[in-house]
């Protein structure tokens, strides 16, 4: 199987861990992305290709473990990587190079109908793909590539090409590109196509699935991410997704016969609810308007929810409020703990909301939470649910460090609906966020909704993606809208259906899938760990 995720635009260091992340997959993999400006340095490197200072460059430099030197990415530039496996023959990194450089040239034939470019191939001697190459040779596509060993004893490959389309060509002249100093690099816009990144992109997919996938099933997702605010930009977001919220349920349609829930507030349900009153604590369980609180409540289990209840995203179906936050409490680590001890809890939930007005994203006071319960109750497992930081390793790092038994980040929907359900979030991001836990060597969580407009094939395709980054428990539950400013219900998924999710979870190689119409990222959290095999264990 060659999974085809377009990545949209995408920094190169999370692009990078999550190609490393891909490695270990059962299957292939080819993403297609833009980068923010971008310079790469290859293992072979000269600081005397930089001509200018560093600091001056105004863009991020990354080093990336592919062969060759110094090269430039950014927007009007498409990037294709290929994770794929090769044979062990020594020449087979080389001919995988070929594919893709072959790939390039017949997307710019293709497009090229007046033979502006001349002659477009290989240039004896130099890599990548050059135009007029009868003439004034000009690069036009980078490749660099190497190969290593999975932990399957599998030759895989990483990186790959980079087609300059539209990009401004002038941030090349900080730097002597690909360590060749007497040969211009150019864009397909300067020699004279009039084309843009949207025109090329899907024709060079295609050569290069072509080329990479031989007999396999391809598999195509779209994982970019779009910002737009306010309910009519929902709608409009909704439809463009495919999604047509006219059809939609309405909000007071009466619930099936399984999502109807007792109430239950008995001793254990007023108990716990006096308790977080009294150290002064947010519950998901309230804040979320759970559907599970008395049922968790009633078995004395709650998940806390840190760095205040004000969020700083409106996800269109989270009743989590998102005015202004105000600034976080010192003393709320320590109240957690104690709220884990007098509880006993062997296994603590600790969430928290999205606080991008933060320089770490809330990731340290998380950190502290984890460090407060470890020293008051150590015996006591700990899961943290955590938002994507905005994609900012340095912030997740401080939770990693800190240990936690779990660390969960939802998907929460299927990568064609992401814009209309997570405009501040994107599939891409989130899946790096789950790679980055699992190569910490935590065991690592994900959860997502149904009932939103997805279908059953595309819920399997993101099962399948947080299995290839090192998810080792998934939950996956029906949506229920709160409000009607909220994203609308698409439909009601039966019990039946969750039962097959489940089992598709498990086949792609999921260790616990916990799926049912009430199914939160939290229920059951404790049976969830003690179900599934530990990464450190896995990747033995």
């Amino acid at each position: 199987m060659l999974r085809r995720r377009h990545l949209g635009r995408i920094s190169f260091r999370e692009a990078n861990d999550l190609q490393h992340a891909l490695v270990n997959a059962a299957d292939d993999y080819l993403l297609v992305m833009e980068h923010p400006a971008t310079y790469t340095r290859g293992v072979r490197a000269s600081d005397q290709s930089f001509l200018v200072p560093l600091d001056e460059l105004n863009a991020v430099v990354e080093t990336a473990d592919r062969g060759g030197d110094v090269t430039f990415h950014g927007p009007g530039q498409i990037v294709a990587w290929a994770i794929v496996t090769v044979s062990s023959d020594p020449s087979s990194g080389r001919k995988h190079v070929c594919r893709l450089e072959d790939a390039v040239v017949a997307t710019v034939t293709s497009l090229d109908h007046d033979g502006i470019l001349g002659r477009v191939g290989r240039l004896d001697g130099y890599p990548g793909v050059w135009a007029h190459l009868d003439t004034l040779p000009q690069k036009i596509a980078a490749v660099g590539v190497r190969t290593q060993r999975d932990r399957h004893g599998r030759r895989r490959t990483l990186h790959g090409v980079a087609l300059n389309v539209d990009c401004d060509l002038t941030r090349f002249d900080a730097i002597i590109p690909c360590g060749i100093a007497d040969k211009p690099v150019t864009s397909l816009r300067a020699l004279g196509l009039e084309l843009r990144v949207a025109h090329v992109e899907p024709i060079l997919d295609l050569e290069i699935t072509k080329r990479l996938s031989e007999e396999s099933r391809v598999a195509s997702v779209d994982l970019g991410a779009a910002s737009e605010g306010g309910e009519r930009a929902l709608l409009r977001r909704l439809r463009r997704a495919g999604v047509n919220p006219d059809e939609s349920l309405p909000l007071n349609e009466r619930k099936p016969e399984w999502l109807r829930i007792p109430a239950h507030m008995g001793e254990e349900y007023q108990s716990l609810r006096s308790l977080t009153s009294d150290l002064q604590l947010v519950t998901v369980c309230e804040e979320a308007g759970c559907p599970n609180i008395f049922e968790c409540w009633k078995a004395g289990t709650a998940t806390f929810m840190v760095n205040g209840e004000r969020c700083t995203r409106a996800c269109t179906f989270c009743l989590i409020d998102t005015r202004k936050p105000l600034a976080l409490d010192p003393t709320e680590p320590s109240r957690v703990a104690e709220a884990v001890v007098r509880l006993n809890l062997a296994h603590a939930v600790v969430t928290c909301v999205a606080r991008d007005d933060l320089a770490d994203g809330g990731a340290g006071a998380i950190a502290d939470t984890i460090r407060a319960i470890r020293e008051r109750r150590p015996e006591t497992n700990i899961e943290v649910l955590v938002s994507d930081l905005r994609g900012d390793v340095d912030s997740l790092s401080l939770i990693l460090d800190a240990r936690p038994d779990v660390v969960n980040h939802n998907m929460e929907t299927v990568a064609r609906l992401q814009r209309a359900i997570r405009p501040s979030a994107g599939y891409a991001r989130s899946l790096t966020v789950l790679a980055r836990s699992s190569a910490s060597g935590l065991t690592t969580k994900s959860g997502m909704m149904v009932g939103l407009g997805e279908t059953a094939d595309e819920v399997e395709e993101t099962l399948a993606d947080m299995s290839a980054v090192g998810v080792s428990i998934a939950t996956i539950g029906q949506y229920l809208r709160p409000t009607r400013d909220h994203v609308p219900v698409a439909r009601w998924w039966e019990p039946a259906e969750f039962d097959d999710l489940a089992e598709r979870g498990r086949a792609l190689g999921l260790d616990h899938v916990q799926a049912s119409p009430l199914t939160r990222s939290s229920y059951h959290a404790k049976e969830a760990l003690a179900a599934s095999t530990p990464v450190a264990l896995r990747l033995r």
